[in-house]
């Protein structure tokens, strides 16, 4: 007889563990599918983040940034360094010891919570017998793994992830032609590096082999770079990023790449229509990622999937089957480790009964790159093509005494509020640990404060949260420092 459960999980990234988690303290009997694996075929839970993403590029952002420090700026301070030089095997092992302390902690919070863990991929086998309003009484899930069993769950939450996107005939291989698993496991310095794709991923990997010694070359088909971003904030960005070696072509259209003797040979277009060709030793291909929804078998029970292959779910991330519920990169919207982790919390207390909520218009989007990139809310151009009305204001991180101190003084806070109400519409950061300033941003929005709120509220002196003041006050044309 297969083993039963109120709620089965399958995959154990963000949205999977997290769910999993969360439906155990609410009392449910919980298991949780997961099929990734270490080199040493032991389970490696957290996903794609833990294992090839958020958690593994910021170790090497970490080190890339020790090392540029180190050459170019020590100096500063009155340090003096000789013979510098980087041992990437090392950096590349301090980066997996960190994945597998992440992997070692979920596996202890599943026990902890009492959580049940299968290592191997759950697919579905079929719906159970119904009951007499019509809806499945449960489903059969096949666990593919070591020895393979079924078992049956009433409540299944789908949170399976995305996989990066490959560029038309030229797949990866993770040796010259990377996604960004490959990306992260690049054995030496390489000495020439192409970027397809100004995204997250590639501009952080980018930025990682940049510091270390590597000529990067980015190639984008959108004329404008970070379009997705505050435009000024963008601007900002890529003069920071030009002026450190980052060598960005926009509105490119990339053709064929061919191996060579001494790497790879991009051919592309440029937008005023000249052909070029771009030689390289690697090539980063970060044009996005698509819904994974590989083996999980959903024709088997009728689950509904759109033209992009991504599970089709409402706004409480109900699928169109009763008690299937799916989160994270497998869904709609953006394919953030953290907007995951919201949606697995909220279907876990829906299922209880509760009113789980996930404000999207919240989330907060961080680059990690140097500098850092986030904002929350709305961005000036997305203002204008709305027609609302709107009040902007920025602050200098030059102008900012512990930015000063820090050494980094690249970039600046901007905050956009509606002309009447002085509602805070959104915050755009490019400056130093941009990714932890974004959250007081988060916190004022989430309660709809207004630019006055946060300019009327005391900021400690100094620290790089004072611009976030400044710019506050900004908006009112009253800043005291610039």
């Amino acid at each position: 007889m297969s083993k039963s459960f109120d709620v089965i999980v399958i995959g154990g990234g963000p949205g999977g563990y997290v769910a999993a988690i969360r439906a155990a303290q609410l009392g449910f009997n919980t298991a949780c599918i997961d099929e990734w694996k270490n080199e040493k075929g032991a389970p490696a839970l957290g996903g794609t983040c833990t294992n090839i993403g958020c958690i593994p590029s910021k170790a090497l952002l970490q080190s890339s940034e020790h090392f540029e420090h180190a050459g170019h700026h020590f100096a500063d301070h009155g340090i003096g360094l000789s013979d510098l030089r980087i041992d990437v095997a090392k950096m590349l092992g301090r980066k997996n010891t960190v994945v597998k302390q992440n992997n070692d902690g979920i596996l202890y919070l599943f026990k902890k919570n009492k959580v049940t863990f299968f290592h191997g991929r759950g697919s579905f086998v079929k719906a159970g017998p119904s009951t007499g309003s019509g809806q499945a009484r449960g489903y059969e899930i096949k666990v593919a793994g070591a020895a393979e069993e079924t078992i049956t769950g009433k409540h299944i939450i789908l949170a399976t992830g995305s996989n990066p996107r490959a560029l038309p005939g030229a797949a990866f291989d993770e040796e010259n032609i990377l996604s960004n698993d490959g990306a992260l496991r690049i054995p030496s310095v390489p000495k020439t590096l192409g970027l397809v794709g100004s995204g997250v991923i590639g501009l952080e990997m980018g930025s990682v082999w940049r510091r270390l010694g590597s000529e990067v070359t980015v190639l984008e088909a959108l004329p404008t770079f970070l379009g997705a971003v505050d435009d000024q904030i963008a601007k900002e960005a890529q003069k920071a990023f030009v002026k450190q070696g980052l060598k960005i072509e926009l509105g490119v259209t990339v053709g064929e790449v061919r191996s060579t003797k001494k790497g790879l040979s991009v051919a592309y277009t440029t937008a005023k229509g000249e052909a070029k060709t771009l030689e390289v030793d690697k090539l980063i291909v970060s044009i996005g990622r698509v819904p994974n929804t590989i083996g999980l078998n959903p024709d088997a029970v009728g689950l509904k999937l759109d033209e992009r292959g991504a599970i089709v779910v409402d706004d409480d991330c109900k699928t169109n089957l009763p008690n299937v519920w799916a989160v994270g990169d497998v869904v709609r919207g953006p394919m953030l480790a953290h907007k995951a982790e919201e949606e697995a919390v909220a279907v876990a207390e829906r299922i209880a009964g509760q009113h789980g909520h996930v404000n999207f218009n919240t989330v907060p989007w961080v680059i990690y790159t140097s500098p850092e990139i986030a904002w929350v809310g709305q961005t000036e151009q997305q203002l204008k093509a709305a027609g609302r009305a709107y009040k902007a204001g920025t602050f200098p991180f030059m102008a900012n005494g512990r930015a000063r101190a820090l050494g980094d003084t690249t970039g600046m806070v901007k905050f956009l509020a509606d002309a009447k109400t002085d509602e805070i519409l959104g915050v755009h950061i490019v400056g130093p640990y941009a990714s932890e300033l974004i959250s007081e941003a988060v916190v004022a929005m989430e309660f709809k404060a207004s630019a006055e709120d946060i300019a009327r509220i005391c900021h400690a002196h100094p620290s790089l949260s004072e611009a976030t003041k400044e710019a506050a006050l900004a908006v009112d044309k009253r800043t005291l420092n610039f």
